[in-house]
């Protein structure tokens, strides 16, 4: 594209900084996020502490990837000789090459400092409610984002209108560069991989059999997912002789218990373990109902890949909740007999999604967002 008679214009240059590109809700926001401006024309750069992970295939052949190692050995005079040799290399190479950054794990030190070090039109992305996650601890929470230095980004960019109040309350002399902006989805690449087929053979065939069957994915922690709420709800559902099915994707630090509790309430047909999978999108296609039983969350990826597949939810009150409350599902209070009276209702009676989502509206409104940041 050209300005005039041999100007030619500049693609703009993105640099974003995360841990790694495994398996998680900020990774697939990530490679999402990537990929879509990519394809926008952005000269892109990302910055990985561990080039690891399984999302690293999905990431546009265009953009750049980078690692910066932080030094871990438990020697603290080597440790910080190590890490203060990789901060100048980085300072001499890349000090205000790009036009717009962004620490992206908002927990990363490394992040932080990389993005502020490569423009000076930085930004500080948050994923959680953090007055939440920290059950409602202010100093905590002031002391985490001091620690990561947020005052010193140009914005703080928050993917939940919770997250962004909370932030407020404890730091309300950055509330001008605080801003919400959701998750952007892949709508297209969604639908396209919720056609591959499924593996197992036993949940091919819940397909074309008639009962409910509900989805949950994500990582298995209990503080936050608290999946025993679905437990507790089938036992009692089952109890009632309710004819259902649950698939749990995803595993984590919690599995076993989750494992051990299916298996002392004798649950083990009803509720299926089917660990993780770098393509959930059949699941959901063949799957009735999304459920979510969590604590708290960020902002719920898993709305929107429910909301592009058509899927109603049933989630508890979690961020940015009133998105499925608003006809796209049932919205209940965080403990185990709400949930058990919503999965009852839809097991008699289904439901019938009343606001379709359109994610190209949705995608449009983000990107207007984002481009006035960047």
């Amino acid at each position: 594209m050209f300005l005039g008679k041999g100007m030619r214009l500049r693609m703009k240059k993105l640099f974003f900084a995360t841990h790694n590109l495994d398996l998680g809700g900020i990774e697939t926001a990530l490679v999402t996020l990537v990929n879509y401006l990519s394809e926008k024309g952005y000269d892109i750069t990302i910055a990985l502490e561990k080039k690891e992970g399984v999302f690293l295939n999905r990431l546009s052949k265009k953009i750049n990837l980078i690692e910066y190692n932080t030094n871990n050995s438990k020697s603290i005079v080597f440790r910080k000789i190590c890490n203060l040799i990789n901060r100048i290399k980085f300072i001499v190479k890349y000090r205000n090459k790009f036009d717009f950054s962004a620490s992206f794990a908002t927990y990363s030190l490394a992040g932080s400092f990389m993005a502020r070090i490569a423009s000076q039109n930085s930004a500080l992305w948050c994923h959680a409610d953090y007055l939440t996650l920290y059950q409602g601890n202010k100093k905590e929470v002031k002391a985490f984002f001091e620690n990561i230095s947020c005052e010193k980004f140009k914005h703080i960019i928050f993917v939940s209108k919770e997250g962004t109040n909370s932030f407020i309350e404890i730091f309300p002399e950055l509330k001008e560069k605080t801003i919400t902006c959701n998750n952007l989805i892949n709508g297209k690449e969604i639908i396209e991989k919720s056609q591959k087929d499924i593996i197992e053979e036993d949940i091919q065939e819940l397909s074309k059999k008639e009962i409910p069957v509900f989805l949950n994915v994500g990582r298995h922690d209990e503080r936050q997912k608290k999946l025993t709420r679905i437990i507790e709800a089938c036992k009692k559902l089952k109890q009632e002789n309710n004819q259902f099915k649950v698939l749990f994707i995803g595993d984590g630090q919690d599995t076993k218990l989750y494992q051990q509790k299916v298996e002392q309430y004798e649950l083990q047909d009803t509720i299926i373990f089917l660990g993780r999978k770098e393509n959930p999108y059949p699941y959901f296609k063949i799957s009735d109902c999304i459920i979510l039983s969590s604590e708290y969350e960020g902002y719920p990826v898993v709305y929107l890949e429910g909301f592009v597949l058509g899927k109603p939810i049933i989630t508890t009150k979690v961020s940015d909740y009133e998105q499925v409350n608003n006809g796209r599902g049932m919205v209940v209070e965080k403990n185990m007999e709400s949930l058990y009276i919503a999965m009852k209702e839809f097991i008699q009676n289904g439901y019938e999604i009343k606001d379709k989502f359109d994610y190209e509206i949705y995608n449009a409104n983000i990107l207007k967002t984002l481009e006035e940041i960047m």
